[in-house]
Formats: structure tokens, C-alpha cells, sequence
């Protein structure tokens, strides 16, 4: 499959084997003493066979397994799409609202997943999250362009004048150009379909503002080839990614 341009991800490792406690630890089950502890208790499973052994050399590569009876897949590096909600906010240390995090399974956080940029607390809609460095930094790059699909909701009703605008591209505080949206449609009396490449700080709202409209409310439905409404989920919930959804991310 195609890569995008900056960083791997292995769905199709080298195989390699790792000791059972490693390979519980680096699921994010816990420290390496707990992980020892979880196999000695004989609260791992592995092809419906209790394994007490830590010592035991694993294969990763495709390994099911399970903790207290629920089911588990290795995973090297995790890819994940949120349906985010309102009022959570994109950040390892939330101030005024919950973290999105707190909507992922505790082993995720051991594991330092993160998201990958950052909606406002009050918009909702597609996140990505990952515990890769090396995807983060590329989906978050601007060099890439990757289009996000926004649909978002105005105070005053919107025109074709305001289209225009947004298309022609409006001047922002602390920008040195002007941006502007690569399309923009109207889906409704207050409600604007925008795509946008750059990925500023608030750029939505701050460029419905500076066209002369207020935004009162904000989704992102797509980013990329990837749209929301495909995965099914609910706000707050949450799926992993395969190898062909992470391949509709890659420009072009």
C-alpha cells in the first residue's frame, strides 16, 4: 500500500518474538512487574492455552491473546479514529473540560497515545489518535495538504457573498496572507461545508469571523479520503484503523 511521505507503520513486521511480560508491557497492561505477575497468576490466555511461563519466547506477529478472558490483538503501534463529543478537550492535561483521552481504555494512556492535532473543546467530529511519532508529526505537517472537510454552523445566514469570500481568502490576526478555503458549499440556510489544507489555530471560526459571520457550532466530517460517517461511531466512541482506512490519509 502506499506510505505517506514521513513515516511507516508495520502492519506486516519482521516477525520477532519477545517474552510474554514484554509484550503485555509494551500493550500498555501495566509495568513490567505487573505484567510478570498478571502470567504467573495464570490470568493470560494465548490459543485457549493458560500461559504461566514469562519466560516464554512469543511470536508477535498476528498474536491474539487474552487478559481476564477479554480478547486482545498485538498491535506494534496503535491508529485510532474518535468520534469526538463537545466540551472534551484535546489535551494530555485538560483544564476546563475532560481530555479526550478519558474516552480511550486506560491501557491506551500507558501506551501515550495522543491526538493527532487538536479540535476546539466546543467542535466535534472525526479525531485521529496514536501512540506513533512519526505518523503524528506527518499528519500534522502542513507540507502534506491534507484536506479536512469541516461543516459548520452560522449565526447570520449565509450567501454567495460569504462564499466568495471564503474562497478569495480573508485576512487573520497574525497571519502574513490571506487564507483561503480550497472549497466551500452551502448546505443550508447557517450552514456552510468548508475544506481547508492549513490547520490553523481556530482557522474556522476565525476566518467565518473575519468574512462577518459568527460560527455557533462546528464538525469535522472528513479528513483526507477518510469521512466519519463511515466508521458508525457514535460521539465518544472510538475504533482502530486498518491498513486500507490509514491509506485514504495519504495525499493524493
Amino acid at each position: 500500500m502506499p506510505t505517506p511521505q514521513g513515516y511507516r507503520h508495520d502492519f506486516h513486521p519482521v516477525m520477532s518474538k519477545l517474552s510474554l511480560d514484554r509484550i503485555l508491557q509494551s500493550q500498555g497492561f501495566g509495568t513490567r512487574k505487573y505484567c510478570r505477575k498478571l502470567v504467573a497468576d495464570g490470568d493470560v490466555n494465548i490459543a485457549g492455552a493458560i500461559f504461566t511461563d514469562n519466560h516464554a519466547s512469543i511470536e508477535t506477529d498476528g498474536l491474539e491473546f487474552a487478559v481476564f478472558g477479554e480478547p486482545h490483538r498485538y498491535r506494534e503501534h496503535l491508529y485510532i479514529a474518535l468520534n469526538k463529543p463537545a466540551n472534551y478537550e484535546c489535551s494530555r492535561k485538560p483544564s476546563h473540560h475532560p481530555g479526550v483521552l478519558s474516552l480511550l481504555p486506560e491501557q491506551f494512556i500507558r501506551r501515550d497515545v495522543q491526538p493527532v492535532g487538536r479540535l476546539d473543546h466546543d467542535t466535534t467530529g472525526l479525531l485521529l489518535m496514536s501512540d506513533d511519532g512519526a505518523f503524528i508529526h506527518a499528519q500534522s505537517s502542513p507540507r502534506r495538504h491534507i484536506p479536512k472537510v469541516y461543516v459548520a454552523t452560522t449565526h447570520d445566514a449565509v450567501t454567495p457573498e460569504l462564499v466568495m469570500q471564503l474562497l478569495g481568502g480573508v485576512k487573520l490576526h497574525d497571519e502574513p496572507a490571506p487564507l483561503a478555503a480550497v472549497t466551500c458549499n452551502i448546505l443550508g440556510a447557517h450552514q456552510l461545508k468548508i475544506v481547508l489544507e492549513q490547520g490553523k489555530y481556530h482557522q474556522v471560526k476565525r476566518m467565518l469571523a473575519a468574512a462577518g459571520n459568527h460560527c455557533t457550532a462546528l464538525r469535522r466530517s472528513q479528513i483526507g479520503g477518510l469521512k466519519l460517517d463511515t466508521l458508525c461511531l457514535a460521539e465518544g466512541e472510538w475504533c482502530y484503523l486498518d491498513e486500507e482506512q490509514l491509506a485514504l490519509l495519504t495525499p493524493g
